[in-house]
C-alpha cells in the first residue's frame, strides 16, 4: 500500500490547502478557548456586530473543507484512507492538547504547584507539535517522529520565551501568559529554580493583570537567568 509520502508527490498543493484551512480553523477556536469577550457576560464583545456564536459554525465550515479537498483531489488513491486517519488524528491529538492546557490552567488558579514539567510537556506536545511539524512532513513520518516531536516542544518554549520578553512590533502580538495563568515553559522552571521567597513571590505576583505584578515576574525571570538560558 502507498504511504501517505506518495500524496506530496503528486497533490502537494492541495495538501498545502487542507493544512492552510485547518490552521485557520485552528485559529479560530483557539481565539474562541482564549478571547475573554467569549465569557458570555453582558460585558462581552463579539468581534463583529451581528456575528456572535455564527463564529463557532464559521469554524466549522472551515474545517468542512479539509476532508472535502481531500476528497476532491485524492478520492481512488490507494493512500486516500491513510491521509485522512492522519489528518483525523492529529487534529484529535490537537485539540486533546488545548483541553490540557484549559484542564491545568484552572487547575493552576488553584494551585500553581500544578504546573510541572511533566504537565507541561504534555501540554505542548499534544497541542502543538504534532501539528506543527509531526503532521507536515508526510515522507518517512513515522521514522522521525520523535525527532519532529521535540522540534516541535523546542518550538513552543521559544513561543513561551517570546510571550514573555519578545518585541511586539517583531512578533505581532502583546503576550499575556502571566496575566493568564498559562502553564509556560518560564513559569515551571522559574519553580524549580526558585528557593522559597522566590517561589513565595512567583506566586503572590503570577496570573494578575497588574502591570507592576507582571513586572515582577519578569524581574524574577531574569534574576534566575530564564532570559538568557533558552
Amino acid at each position: 500500500m502507498a504511504t501517505p509520502a506518495a500524496a506530496a508527490a503528486t497533490g502537494a498543493g492541495a495538501a498545502a490547502a487542507a493544512e492552510a484551512f485547518r490552521r485557520v480553523y485552528d485559529t479560530l477556536k483557539d481565539e474562541l478557548l482564549r478571547d475573554p469577550a467569549f465569557d458570555f457576560n453582558d460585558d462581552a464583545i463579539q468581534w463583529l456586530d451581528g456575528v456572535g456564536l455564527i463564529a463557532i459554525n464559521d469554524g466549522l465550515v472551515l474545517r468542512s473543507q479539509i476532508s472535502r479537498i481531500f476528497r476532491r483531489y485524492f478520492l481512488g488513491k490507494t493512500y486516500y484512507v491513510d491521509l485522512l486517519d492522519l489528518f483525523n488524528e492529529v487534529e484529535f491529538q490537537t485539540t486533546s492538547g488545548e483541553l490540557l492546557d484549559q484542564i491545568t490552567t484552572n487547575e493552576g488558579r488553584k494551585d500553581l504547584n500544578k504546573y510541572t514539567v511533566h504537565a507541561y510537556r504534555r501540554i505542548v506536545e499534544y497541542k502543538t507539535a504534532y501539528y506543527s511539524f509531526y503532521l507536515p512532513s508526510l515522507d518517512d513520518y513515522a521514522q522521525v517522529k520523535q525527532i519532529l516531536v521535540e522540534m516541535g516542544v523546542y518550538f513552543q518554549i521559544q513561543d513561551d520565551y517570546l510571550d514573555c520578553f519578545g518585541d511586539p512590533d517583531v512578533i505581532g502580538k502583546i503576550g499575556t501568559d502571566i496575566e493568564d495563568f498559562k502553564c509556560s515553559w518560564l513559569f515551571v522552571e522559574a519553580l524549580q529554580r526558585a528557593d522559597e521567597k522566590q517561589k513565595n513571590l512567583l506566586f503572590e505576583n503570577y496570573g494578575k493583570s497588574d502591570p507592576a505584578c507582571v513586572a515582577q515576574v519578569k524581574a524574577l525571570y531574569k534574576e534566575l537567568d530564564l532570559e538568557v538560558d533558552i
